[in-house]
């Protein structure tokens, strides 16, 4: 996901902490490079970092991840013709 967006909240919440890139970096075993293009949106976040970021950050596991899926979702197929149908399909399919 290339999210300008997620990557700003990630920079916030890392710089209110006061929380030097290369310390995040070395925590999720990447290097710092990665983590500023991630930051700047430039890079993609794996699902997998989510965890990482949260405890690094001490940030809700869940409002990460929910900000994350939401967040993907919507830069990768938001300007398809039909995506509010299919969003509306899958919160049928989960609600089953």
């Amino acid at each position: 996901m290339k999210s300008a967006d997620f990557g700003a909240y990630i920079r916030a919440k890392r710089e209110e902490k006061g929380i030097p890139q290369r310390i995040v970096a070395h925590r999720l075993n990447i290097d710092t490079s990665t983590l500023s293009k991630i930051e700047l949106g430039e890079r993609q976040v794996t699902i997998e970092m989510i965890k990482g970021f949260s405890e690094i950050l001490e940030t809700d596991f869940k409002e990460l991840q929910v900000k994350f899926i939401s967040e993907k979702i919507v830069n990768d197929y938001s300007n398809q013709p039909f995506f509010s149908e299919a969003i509306e399909n899958v919160i049928s399919k989960i609600k089953q």
